[in-house]
């Protein structure tokens, strides 16, 4: 009888265990942002996306276990970068890290490439950042794309052919003045002048005097958070009245509010944020709700790559294969192409996405379409 008895017990401690849920592990990435320093107000930017994303992957269940992001401040410095990048790596053991600014994530690559951690781009747009390894991708056209999909436009349907550049004296601005110097010439323009300035600058009297003098069509400006704040308005100030012209670095809430960069024009990727796709659509009607605000071009961005993780990694866990950066990376290139935020997005062979540009203005209500145009 104690025999049975032990039998029927320990079937019902079996049952009892069989029915208890097995919870799958959680599972964290890392993302490498400015939150503090000048660029500060781009980290916001930047985590906005990236924090919508994990709620809706989480609310979803995509992917087994909960999603967190583990943030490091980078101050938008290579230096903090790597330190941030290391910690990451070797102390939270991430397989996946969100890149931002072309400094940083330059300096970042190698130490993702050397522990096969995969670092995802939404910011910077140096075109050599398509040339940083296998483990680092962009999630964002690259500066020379916006370069080329605006110059046609300003040169043929604007009718403006004499070009200024100011540009910032780092491996973003001196990737555009290369690309300028290439793409003006191509289609009939001329670039009369292009003015560094180094990352620190913050008066520029001088060189609006030289921008006046240099009298251009257009004024290109390629910088980015509190000193691109600085020129427009030191520009204005000093009398230069041209158009100002810039990148993504424009789309911003702190240039749509400024007076003075009324009617600037700057590139992003394509979006139709009124898309009734499902994806795009629940990703403007919850970012509208929590902000009560239009999203912009960077945190889609930063929604995407998230939103990319989750989707590689729901492959993996069908697959019972570990979450690793070698991983995501075999099965980026087996799925090709995904289904994110402005519709379905391919990567080429060297890890960047290529998509319609448009054109925006400055309209001091976030921004308006002037046209779209297919970079090549």
């Amino acid at each position: 009888m104690s025999i049975l008895k032990n039998i029927v017990t320990a079937v019902l401690v079996a049952g009892a265990v069989s029915v208890v849920p097995v919870r799958a592990a959680d599972v964290a990435i890392g993302a490498l942002f400015p939150m503090s320093g000048l660029n500060a107000s781009y980290g916001d930017i930047f985590s906005s996306g990236a924090n919508l994303a994990r709620d809706h992957i989480n609310a979803d269940n995509l992917i087994g276990g909960k999603l967190t992001i583990q943030y490091e401040d980078s101050q938008a410095l290579p230096q903090q970068g790597v330190i941030g990048m290391n910690k990451l790596v070797n102390v939270e053991k991430v397989p996946y890290v969100l890149s931002a600014f072309t400094g940083v994530s330059k300096a970042i690559s190698t130490v993702a490439g050397r522990s096969k951690t995969v670092a995802v781009n939404g910011g910077g747009v140096g075109p050599d950042l398509a040339e940083l390894g296998p483990y680092f991708w962009n999630i964002i056209p690259l500066a020379n794309y916006e370069v080329r999909a605006i110059i046609p436009y300003l040169v043929n349907e604007r009718k403006l052919k004499r070009f200024v550049l100011v540009y910032i004296d780092d491996p973003l601005g001196q990737s555009i003045r290369k690309e300028m110097e290439t793409s003006l010439p191509a289609a009939g323009g001329q670039l009369v002048e292009a003015l560094s300035v180094p990352a620190s600058a913050q008066q520029f009297g001088g060189i609006a005097a030289r921008v006046r003098a240099a009298n251009p069509d257009v004024v290109y400006i390629a910088s980015y958070g509190s000193q691109q704040l600085q020129i427009v308005k030191q520009f204005r100030d000093n009398g230069v009245k041209q158009l100002m012209v810039s990148y993504t670095a424009f789309s911003v809430p702190e240039i749509n509010a400024q007076p003075e960069a009324l009617g600037a024009l700057y590139t992003t990727q394509f979006m139709d944020w009124n898309s009734q796709d499902p994806i795009t659509k629940r990703f403007v009607d919850d970012y509208k709700k929590k902000y009560n605000k239009m999203p912009t071009a960077y945190i889609a961005n930063y929604y995407n790559a998230v939103r990319l993780f989750a989707l590689l990694t729901q492959q993996l866990q069908k697959k019972g294969k570990p979450v690793t950066g070698e991983n995501l990376l075999a099965q980026r290139i087996e799925s090709k192409s995904f289904d994110l935020v402005g519709g379905k997005v391919t990567f080429s062979e060297n890890g960047t996405v290529v998509m319609p540009m448009q054109i925006n203005e400055v309209d001091g209500k976030g921004g308006k379409t002037v046209s779209v145009a297919q970079s090549k």
